[in-house]
């Protein structure tokens, strides 16, 4: 396999699918989203994975250009040859907040689709900071923002925690993208390793934000790590109107969901994989 987005590796394009694979990948596009339609897009999906042979694919998806490696990340399967069930009413609902100096963070962006469909739609003044703590997939990450061409787009490679410092990194070998600060499942092949940690707050210190949009958390189970301490310490102006994050894994994560409901979100939609909640104004005293 290449060597993922090294300086040495072939410019964009070189992957480009062709034959075969092209075929494919145009029509797991055209699938519709009911039950029929997806069977079909998986059993040709599946063909394609094995004739590929570990290779990458450069592609456009989601309105950004991006070198991927469907092997070991669902999500780069999905954004490669079935980018329609790539989360659909998520990202509308974040296309509808858009306006001119939008800030949204992308918390466990994995290769960026989040970041970078948002990017897409935004304007110049928008600005769009993607978080992924696990290196190789921050490479793929960076290397894809490079090759939009985005500039309202910033990467950091960290994990979002209760900590400023180091944490352990549970590594899903089989689905990059489950990584989390936290063992989700038990059965999953897991690796560990150290990386830097930072809570909500610095960052959002760090990039100088005076207001947050909208945050997507996809952080398998550690979302309360990131939330908790952020909404005990940050001004109420600071808090994201729009908090778009997985289902809770752990018992903690109906905790969570339970405290931003005290503290005055109210959830606006809720899909097989995520819910959305939107601040409302500050309660009365």
């Amino acid at each position: 396999m290449p060597k993922d987005n090294s300086a040495e590796s072939p410019p964009f394009g070189a992957y480009a699918p062709s034959g075969a694979l092209a075929l494919v990948v145009a029509a797991t596009r055209k699938c519709s989203t009911g039950w029929l339609g997806k069977r079909v897009a998986f059993l040709l999906r599946g063909a394609a994975m094995r004739a590929l042979r570990g290779r990458p694919v450069d592609i456009a998806s989601l309105g950004a250009r991006m070198r991927l490696y469907p092997y070991n990340n669902n999500a780069e399967k999905r954004l490669l040859f079935t980018p329609q069930y790539f989360d659909p009413r998520e990202r509308a609902l974040l296309a509808e907040r858009l306006r001119g100096d939008f800030v949204f963070l992308d918390v466990g962006a994995s290769v960026g689709g989040y970041a970078l469909a948002v990017a897409a739609n935004a304007g110049p003044r928008a600005r769009i900071l993607a978080v992924e703590p696990l290196p190789a997939l921050f490479e793929r990450l960076a290397y894809n923002i490079g090759q939009s061409g985005f500039a309202n787009v910033k990467a950091v490679c960290c994990a979002l925690s209760d900590i400023d410092g180091e944490v352990t990194l549970f590594v899903n070998a089989h689905n990059q993208g489950e990584s989390s600060v936290r063992i989700v499942s038990a059965e999953a092949l897991v690796e560990r390793i150290q990386v830097r940690s930072k809570t909500l707050l610095t960052l959002a210190r760090e990039e100088g934000y005076a207001q947050i949009d909208a945050i997507k958390l996809d952080i398998e189970g550690a979302e309360d790590l990131a939330l908790d301490p952020f909404l005990s310490a940050a001004p109420r102006a600071l808090w994201p109107r729009l908090i778009v994050m997985e289902f809770a894994l752990l018992r903690v994560g109906a905790q969570l969901e339970q405290r931003l409901r005290r503290l005055g979100y109210r959830e606006i939609l809720r899909t097989g994989e995520n819910v959305a909640y939107e601040l409302g104004e500050e309660p009365a005293h």
